[in-house]
């Protein structure tokens, strides 16, 4: 599939009406876990779309360029719209935060192997793990606040489990900024998963951010602040990975491309019909956007879309699935690491004045205040053990014990790994 080769509709004639932006939710009940992921997925991926194009627009001052942005943006506003009506009324901050959770895992999973560029695929590795604690927490929050098992959402496709523990997680900013790549030497596939990661975190950043004041207990209101200053981390890390050097017309047809991919992949990987139908319609709204894109880096840069994009034909379809074996063997074997400016290395073999430790030691000052663990604590003095759902004994042997949550791992120098 390639779709610059596809005939693109006018903009005018694919902007849609309220009924249009109104479609029936999925059913809450029976939906398929990796649905849900999906429509969290292509909600962040437009939020994306809009968000470039804002600052594209700020960043040029020919009004008739931005009067062609702003249209583009608003069609984007539209699709965005749509996705974001799939999502029931019924559906619980605390449920579609575990989907959040599940897509974060098997995206970024399903990325990693696939990604050709080792530096890239040791960022998405590294933060990984991160993702799966995180999930490891929600559901523990679940558990205690709603007594509901969150192993039924992700439909036990997802381990839920510690993984580095959230506590490890704050980092200096510092060491959150990463080498970018060059799209014009970056493999079609890299140059996709930098888009779609950032987009992806960057939607989980925004939702924790707005919804940590909704919910409706003091302790889970503290976990949101805390985890949503960890997704902050994670869109910094991705963002920095991007191209810095590609024009804002470029990056206009970079942002189409990705998106058109996106919607090709759910299109092709849907299991309900009826959403089915709206990733075909939204994706050949999308080849439109595509082309008006083309059509600005022609007439602005005097440039081809060959040029920026030289092969159009998509990589295999992104299939959002399950993926534990995969996230075991990266759990087992860099559970201890942490981030150092560029690079990553184990929390070991860093010097003792890191600005890791200094920022530990003003944020995470007494434990006891830190949220993610203090949730686990409360699970275990009520249950007796916390809550999780694994197919086998974690592959890290400190993080076995049901009874007791730990908090030295990848952050107490001279903690066994």
């Amino acid at each position: 599939m390639n779709p610059f080769e596809l005939k693109p509709k006018p903009l005018e004639e694919i902007i849609m009406n309220w009924k249009q932006l109104s479609p029936k939710p999925y059913d809450k009940h029976d939906v398929d876990p990796y649905t849900r992921c999906r429509v969290i997925l292509m909600n962040g991926t437009e939020f994306e779309a809009v968000w470039y194009g804002h600052q594209f627009s700020r960043h040029t001052g020919d009004n008739e360029l931005r009067r062609q942005v702003a249209l583009l943006r608003r069609l984007e506003q539209q699709q965005q719209k749509l996705i974001g009506a799939l999502k029931p009324a019924d559906e619980t901050i605390l449920e579609h935060t575990i989907g959040y959770e599940q897509l974060a895992v098997d995206l970024t999973a399903g990325l990693a192997q696939r990604e050709d560029n080792p530096y890239v695929k040791q960022a998405l590795d590294f933060a990984l793990l991160e993702d799966f604690d995180h999930l490891y927490r929600y559901a523990d929050l679940m558990e205690f606040d709603d007594g509901q098992h969150a192993e039924e959402l992700v439909g036990r496709y997802t381990e839920i489990m510690p993984g580095r523990p959230t506590i490890a997680h704050h980092r200096h900013p510092f060491d959150s900024v990463k080498f970018h790549i060059q799209n014009r030497t970056a493999s079609p596939m890299t140059r996709l998963c930098t888009g779609i990661i950032t987009a992806a975190e960057q939607q989980t950043m925004n939702y924790y951010m707005n919804v940590a004041a909704f919910y409706p207990t003091a302790w889970g209101q503290k976990l949101y602040r805390e985890i949503g200053m960890v997704e902050e981390q994670h869109v910094t890390q991705y963002g920095s990975l991007m191209d810095t050097e590609q024009t804002w017309l470029e990056g206009c047809l970079n942002h189409q491309y990705t998106e058109c991919y996106l919607y090709w992949s759910a299109m092709e990987t849907e299991t309900d019909p009826r959403i089915k139908n709206v990733w075909l319609m939204l994706f050949e709204q999308e080849v439109s956007h595509l082309h008006a894109a083309a059509n600005l880096l022609e007439t602005y840069e005097g440039r081809e879309a060959a040029q920026v994009i030289p092969d159009g034909t998509f990589p295999d379809p992104l299939l959002l699935t399950g993926n534990i074996d995969y996230v075991r063997g990266v759990l087992g074997g860099t559970v201890c690491n942490t981030a150092l400016r560029e690079d990553w290395t184990n929390v070991n073999d860093l010097a003792r004045g890191a600005d890791f430790f200094t920022y530990q030691g003003i944020v995470n000052g007494d434990v006891r205040d830190v949220e993610s663990h203090a949730i686990i604590e409360r699970v275990i003095g009520r249950d007796g053990e916390d809550y999780r759902f694994e197919v086998a004994p974690n592959p890290v042997s400190a993080l076995r014990d049901r009874k007791r949550d730990d908090t030295s791992l990848g952050r107490v120098q001279g903690t066994p790994c």
